[in-house]
């Protein structure tokens, strides 16, 4: 449970204020169906976490567990300051054909968005440093949900209330603890 509980959190707050959060927020601007928009998201953030979770298991199995611990702590610390550095929405993300539909684009959208972005190395991180890989990708994926579902019902409302700096800065500390328990291997995390 440990593991689903981390990873929920972790990309929750990763999450505030990142690119794939202000899509959401476009999507349901455009579309006004916010159904197929979390659906979309849903199944986008399932495929896309789930591949992440296998390359961290992957990369977990190649590793000692000596260089694992060193290699997951310096991308714990490495997440913790990539959360201060803000995200904007790639334009050609936001403007995918509807020729999909409403749930097509939004699922094409969010799996491209997410490509590379820093919820998707968090996740290759958590997989390879926790062995069960379906809490991993479930905790991820729940993690997503709770960022981006109000976000697609109150989208701007939610945005101007919220410091996303304060928000950024919890989520690079939540980064930076993980880091350091696990490259100096507080309570035998391994």
């Amino acid at each position: 449970m440990e593991s689903f509980f981390i990873s929920t959190g972790v990309v929750a707050l990763g999450e505030m204020g990142d690119k794939t959060q202000l899509l959401a927020v476009l999507l349901a601007a455009k579309f006004r169906k916010p159904w197929p928009i979390i659906l979309g998201i849903l199944v986008a953030t399932l495929a896309n976490h789930a591949l992440a979770g296998a390359v961290g298991q992957w990369v977990a199995s190649l590793l000692g567990p000596e260089l694992l611990r060193w290699v997951i702590g310096v991308s714990f610390l490495a997440m913790a300051g990539w959360m201060l550095i803000p995200d904007k929405v790639d334009d050609d993300a936001a403007d995918s054909k509807v020729l999909l539909g409403v749930f097509g684009t939004t699922v094409l959208a969010f799996f491209m968005a997410e490509m590379g972005d820093k919820t998707q190395i968090a996740t290759v991180a958590l997989a390879a440093k926790y062995p069960d890989f379906v809490s991993v990708v479930a905790g991820t994926t729940f993690g997503m949900m709770l960022a981006n579902v109000p976000a697609v019902y109150l989208g701007h409302k939610v945005a101007e209330r919220i410091p996303m700096k304060l928000v950024h800065g919890i989520a690079a500390a939540i980064f930076a603890v993980l880091g350091l328990l696990t490259l100096f291997n507080v309570g035998n995390l391994w």
